[in-house]
């Protein structure tokens, strides 16, 4: 983390986030597929992290991937994201990270569509959405 703002223990980031959100993106949980708010949302604007504010996706960007989750083929700034190898449950995947907060966001797959080839896929619940005006 590169931002003393964002050093919290576990206790604030009880109190900041819903028991969901802390599962999520604390806890490195999933939300259920199908289920997220912003799963079919079309609206312009951007993407930010739930956890600290911190900008991610564009809207224009995200796909309709059919995997259940909010998924783009880009992120605003590649510094804005960590990516590290997940060997959980029995896979191995690409976990992408908030790089401010350490806030775990999903899963990047190389299935995507054009130009990146990169199909973001993350939790709606790590998600905070802000209108364009």
């Amino acid at each position: 983390m590169s931002d003393n703002e964002n050093v919290k223990t576990d206790a604030d980031w009880k109190a900041q986030l819903s028991p969901e959100q802390y599962h999520i993106t604390r806890q490195k949980g999933t939300e259920a597929p199908f289920t997220g708010t912003l799963l079919h949302n079309k609206e312009e604007g951007t993407y930010t992290c739930v956890c600290c504010g911190q900008v991610l996706f564009a809207s224009d960007t995200k796909f309709e991937s059919g995997s259940g989750w909010p998924s783009f083929y880009d992120v605003i700034d590649q510094a804005n994201v960590t990516l590290e190898e997940d060997h959980s449950h029995g896979m191995t995947r690409t976990e992408v990270l908030c790089s401010q907060c350490d806030a775990h966001l999903g899963h990047v797959f190389p299935d995507g569509p054009q130009p990146t080839g990169q199909r973001f896929c993350i939790n709606s619940l790590a998600l905070d959405f802000t209108k364009d005006d």
